[in-house]
């Protein structure tokens, strides 16, 4: 198979490769807790013959940015192939799209009979672009969102329109560019980034939407990138897009609660529900202190994100 894919890619012979593109069950992957976001073209068949040895949660299939237009008719062919070859992952597949003037919704349409696990938007601008994706979009396949406009920014709380919205993705580039903001300003000390952020993480947490921190592009300088990633998770982030593997090994030993945290949870849990049962919500334990139904609440959400 990976034979006939490469040959076929090399003739550019798209008859060839859409011959192999044939639809079948896939096992939707529903994992809300995925870390690391790794972003892979999907014109590069090696990288994509090697989803299933990848550390990363989730995968990028990426049919934007990176892609070049006349590569953009093979890499949509692959990546519903691959989509089909990974009919069952531990990986979230999700694929990235063109913007939806750029020839985003004939793709949608196409990769409906794929059924990745999601399908993420980019340059998205308001409710009503969205509502028209999930119109479009299968039923039970997620949709995801790249905040990288002015108009979305402004709008942000309103395109979590259903259930099927589940994630938002910072574009900080783009971004900034859109808002005519100096890309100088994206640094760790600058109030500016530290209040998007911040925004951007507590408006996806109101209307429950998983919030996934910008790409720092420097890939090399792991250095600073690990910075980041250690004030993102002081913030409350848990989630970082990244372009290469040694970025997701440092956001997969960053973004991950403490063993004690998980296992006080537990107990809080099991003691809050006993004493409930004897009509008490708000005692005293000797050794968690005070607990009550919103420790409890907190307690639940967190063994609920593992």
């Amino acid at each position: 198979m990976l034979q006939a894919l490469t040959l076929a890619y090399e003739n550019r012979d798209l008859t060839a490769l859409d011959n192999l593109a044939i639809p079948k069950y896939r096992k939707l992957n529903k994992r809300k807790n995925f870390r690391s976001v790794l972003m892979l073209s999907c014109n590069n068949i090696v990288h994509l013959s090697k989803i299933q040895t990848l550390e990363a949660d989730c995968i990028m299939l990426n049919l934007e940015d990176g892609v070049s237009p006349e590569d953009k008719p093979f890499a949509l062919v692959l990546c519903a192939i691959f989509l089909t070859i990974y009919n069952e992952c531990d990986k979230k597949l999700v694929v990235r799209v063109n913007a939806l003037d750029e020839g985003g919704y004939e793709e949608i349409t196409y990769l409906n009979q794929f059924m990745p696990d999601a399908i993420r938007v980019p340059k998205i601008n308001n409710e009503k672009e969205v509502r028209s994706v999930l119109a479009l979009l299968n039923d039970n396949v997620e949709l995801h969102l790249s905040i990288e406009t002015a108009s979305a920014w402004s709008s942000l709380a309103s395109l979590a329109v259903n259930k099927y919205v589940t994630t938002f993705y910072l574009g900080i580039l783009d971004l900034f560019a859109d808002m005519k903001l100096s890309q100088s300003l994206i640094n760790k000390e600058n109030p500016t980034m530290l209040y998007m952020l911040s925004h951007f993480l507590i408006t996806c947490k109101s209307v429950r939407v998983k919030p996934v921190s910008f790409v720092y592009q420097d890939y090399k300088n792991l250095e600073e990138f690990g910075m980041w990633i250690l004030l993102e998770k002081t913030m409350g982030f848990d989630a970082k897009g990244c372009i290469s593997p040694k970025q997701v090994a440092l956001v997969n030993s960053v973004f991950i609660d403490n063993q004690e945290d998980l296992d006080r949870a537990r107990v809080i849990v099991k003691l809050f529900e006993m004493h409930k049962e004897l009509g008490i919500t708000g005692f005293v334990d000797e050794e968690y202190g005070f607990i009550d139904e919103p420790i409890y609440k907190g307690a639940l959400a967190l063994l609920d994100k593992n």
